[in-house]
């Protein structure tokens, strides 16, 4: 379990932005005994974790992720008493779906023992691939209380488990192709690996690529994929409320345009991205609150792939040739390890794949609070090019509906009303989301060593610091780039 310092500590915080990273850094620092005031932008606190009326009255989808398996895994979070606060976890009966073209699925189960059954059902009862898969994932599933935290902080600080993260490492490093020819001899099983590592935003024939399919697989097993149940919201809701708790207070609807904008206070923590500090802190001329080294270490900070997101309200539940992914909490469509492989690298060279791999969840299987009775909300997104342009939306809508039709035939005829999230609208809705970027910047070697920059948390000015998910660890609903933040501000501001 992460501790921050336990010292007590006077004085003020001011927090920008209520995403999970500034609630997680806003707790951490009213745990210390600061007064603590958060800014929000948006009439509605949570940041990428609000569930919004996006399409017809009733419908209630997530702006953001629906399935928070970082979120049921993370080390902060699970310190915290959330369920006291409102939050219940939903576990779906397998956590994912991949169906094919032959109108099959596998599915990837919770419970280990299940999921090796079921990986080596495909190809003949010589298959190897789910003793494969359980030698893979098990090591890592066993010990996530310890590998999490390890994975979940800035990667050069000195490892708790070395020989734990050693073993993730071997595996870790290398593409997600290469993980997925050498482990698996199946079709089937290296689509869904290839599936997993999707996630990253990144060429799957990219170094490091496998790492995420790695900690998706393992936490499928360890925490879960669960739903909040009403929504991601209620994350939002319950870390909103445990704040307030400690004396914390949110300010809704209030956007800062200048850190001059807010009140005296003795540390400042921003759930921002480098473009948007470098908004915030006066520049040339004189006085400037950033350093002139440290501003173009900022500017030449680099922003990820897009997300192309549409919201589902539908009348009845998706027609899956595969009834099976109705089990499932998230569907991968992408076909064969190839076929994803080619999307991605797709995407990684700047253009749009004509088959783009595509998520897909439907949480009223398992929530059925969630819209009218016997009605049903969706969403699914792919990857495309960081700030693609409007004028691709209607192209890019038909090939990731095409992609659905493809494994639901008659999905069209679901469809009562849709909301189309393109790269500039999730920027419009979350300023956060540069260019569409849902992972606060580009996953490379220097980004991943020294994210934004060097500094990591801290900047050039002494009582500001950083705390979004383009600090370490990066992307994902965790809370752990501002527990890391708050920790680090505290530990460098004694009182």
């Amino acid at each position: 379990m992460p501790q921050s310092s336990t010292a007590m500590r006077h004085g003020k915080a001011c927090v920008i932005g209520s995403g999970p990273n500034g609630l997680a850094a806003a707790i951490v620092l009213a745990q210390a005994g600061m007064q603590v005031q958060v800014f929000e932008a948006e009439p509605t606190l949570g940041g990428a974790t609000r569930t919004l009326p996006l399409t017809l009255p009733g419908f209630h989808h997530d702006f953001g992720s629906a399935v928070h398996p970082l979120a049921a895994g993370s080390p902060f979070f699970n310190s915290l008493p959330l369920a006291d606060y409102g939050l219940q976890w939903i576990h779906p009966p397998a956590p994912l779906a991949h169906p094919f073209d032959d109108g099959t699925a596998i599915t990837l189960e919770r419970d280990l023992a299940a999921a090796e059954a079921v990986l080596g059902s495909f190809g003949g009862p010589d298959n190897p691939d789910g003793r494969a898969w359980r030698a893979l994932m098990q090591p890592l599933a066993a010990r996530w209380a310890d590998l999490a935290p390890e994975l979940l902080r800035p990667v050069l600080a000195w490892p708790q488990h070395p020989f734990l993260l050693a073993r993730f490492g071997l595996n870790a490093l290398p593409t997600a192709t290469f993980i997925a020819r050498r482990r698996f001899r199946t079709e089937p099983v290296r689509a869904l690996f290839a599936g997993l590592a999707a996630h990253s935003f990144m060429a799957l024939d990219q170094p490091l690529s496998a790492a995420f399919g790695l900690v998706l697989g393992a936490a499928a097993h360890a925490p879960g994929w669960p739903i909040p149940r009403g929504g991601a919201q209620s994350l939002a809701n319950a870390l909103a409320a445990y704040l307030a708790n400690l004396g914390g207070s949110i300010t809704t609807g209030t956007r800062i345009h200048s850190l001059a904008d807010l009140p005296a206070c003795d540390l400042i923590l921003a759930d921002i991205t480098p473009r948007q500090l470098l908004a915030l802190a006066p520049g040339p001329p004189p006085p400037s609150l950033l350093t002139p080294t440290y501003r173009r270490q900022l500017a030449d900070f680099r922003y990820g792939p897009a997300a192309f997101k549409v919201d589902y309200a539908l009348s009845r539940p998706i027609p899956w040739s595969a009834s099976t992914c109705l089990r499932a909490g998230t569907v991968h469509l992408g076909g064969s390890l190839a076929e994803i492989a080619a999307s991605e690298a797709a995407m990684a060279s700047g253009r749009h794949a004509e088959r783009p791999f595509v998520l897909v969840t439907q949480p009223t299987l398992f929530d059925p609070s969630r819209a009218p009775e016997g009605k049903h909300i969706a969403w699914a997104y792919c990857h495309v090019p960081n700030s693609a342009p409007e004028s691709d939306s209607a192209s890019t809508l038909d090939r990731l509906e095409s992609q659905i039709e493809r494994f639901a035939t008659g999905f069209s005829t679901c469809i009562l009303a849709r909301h189309i999230s393109s790269p500039a609208t999730l920027e419009a809705m979350d300023a956060n989301l540069v260019g569409g970027d849902i992972g606060g910047g580009a996953v490379n070697l220097r980004q991943l060593l020294f994210r934004p920059t060097r500094r990591q948390y801290r900047t050039s000015a002494p009582n500001l610091y950083l705390c979004s998910s383009s600090t370490p660890p990066g992307g994902g609903v965790h809370g752990m780039c501002g527990f890391h933040a708050a920790t680090t501000a505290l530990r460098n501001h004694p009182q």
